[in-house]
């Protein structure tokens, strides 16, 4: 991997960026504050992050991408060029760029994300499905004749896949994933408690006291918001309990798509992944006993890879290495005219 090749995790939660031999040199969130008034990016990644709800009026802060697609071109072509310039400096000649995109996005879809990316600078982009980006940056050799499946949950997608010999058998992509969780949680607290909380708080809760295996209502946390029918000030405890009612029916979702895929896989591939386990990665392989729940459900292991949100951005560093090899999941856009 060459000093100027550059690789995008753009995920709509948050950005990592692998950079020549250095790793990962770039990890904020997706998140780009502007000026309505004068119509100038006022912050982007973590500094824009710090300001979602705590804006006047003429400033805001979006996410430029839902449900790990592109929602407003603009925007994402100036994150990305914020991003790269941090990374890479001024003096940088146009790099090579490899992003990540969910395995069932269209063509529409891809044409958008391309062209933020040679906007931005690039001389040549490729694509790489995000199951791929995730198995390879979990360590896995995909080259030899066995099936491993992997479960990719980010921030807008969940990806779920079955690879072997370098390309995908069987796949899956859900637009359910750790933002709708999310939501889902300040649904189930306005409803059950009367107190509207952010969303900030929400990530907080699902990150630190959910337990969707066995929730006992040992784990509380206070959260903090507006009392819908006083209007004023509130806070409030609420357990793991509170987090499992408010996301289980997402979860089972997620799970049923995993035995979706593998009930369409060949049976020798099946053997394998039994053998093997399923490969948890991204930030939603972290929500506390979700390995543990798929197994249960599946009758399969389930592993949650090492350092799983940075998965899919070590990925695509290694893709570069196997330009030749990755016949399915990988493209070069020039290859298709774009």
């Amino acid at each position: 991997m060459a000093s100027v090749d550059i690789g995008i995790d753009l995920g709509t939660a948050s950005i990592i960026i692998t950079m020549g031999n250095k790793g990962i040199v770039l990890n904020e969130p997706s998140v780009v504050a502007y000026n309505k008034k004068t119509n100038q990016i006022v912050a982007v990644g973590e500094e824009a992050y710090k300001m979602i709800g705590r804006t006047p009026e003429y400033i805001v802060a979006v996410r430029p991408l839902t449900d790990g697609v592109i929602s407003d071109h603009q925007m994402t072509e100036s994150m990305i060029n914020e991003f790269i310039l941090k990374v890479s400096g001024k003096q940088l000649i146009r790099p090579r760029i490899v992003l990540c995109v969910p395995s069932l996005i269209t063509d529409v879809e891809s044409r958008a994300v391309v062209e933020a990316a040679r906007n931005a600078g690039s001389r040549k982009v490729y694509l790489i499905q995000e199951p791929i980006a995730a198995i390879l940056g979990a360590g896995y050799d995909i080259s030899e004749p066995c099936g491993r499946m992997v479960v990719d949950i980010g921030g807008g997608t969940t990806d779920i896949a079955v690879v072997s010999l370098n390309g995908i058998v069987r796949s899956t992509s859900l637009k359910l994933a750790g933002n709708k969780l999310d939501e889902a949680i300040i649904r189930y607290v306005s409803d059950k408690y009367r107190i509207l909380i952010g969303e900030k708080t929400a990530e907080l809760a699902k990150k630190s006291i959910t337990n969707v295996f066995n929730p006992d209502g040992n784990k509380k946390m206070f959260v903090k918001g507006r009392n819908l029918i006083k209007g004023l000030p509130e806070k409030v405890e609420i357990s793991d309990i509170d987090v499992f009612n408010a996301i289980k029916d997402l979860i089972f979702e997620i799970i049923d798509a995993v035995k979706g895929v593998l009930e369409s896989t060949p049976p020798e591939l099946v053997g394998d992944i039994y053998n093997s386990g399923i490969i948890l990665t991204g930030g939603g392989a972290m929500i506390g006993g979700l390995d543990k729940l798929i197994s249960k459900m599946t009758g399969v292991p389930c592993i949650v890879a090492n350092d799983p949100i940075l998965c899919v951005a070590k990925g695509t560093g290694i893709a570069f290495k196997m330009l030749d090899k990755l016949l399915d999941g990988f493209q070069c856009i020039s290859l298709y005219n774009y």
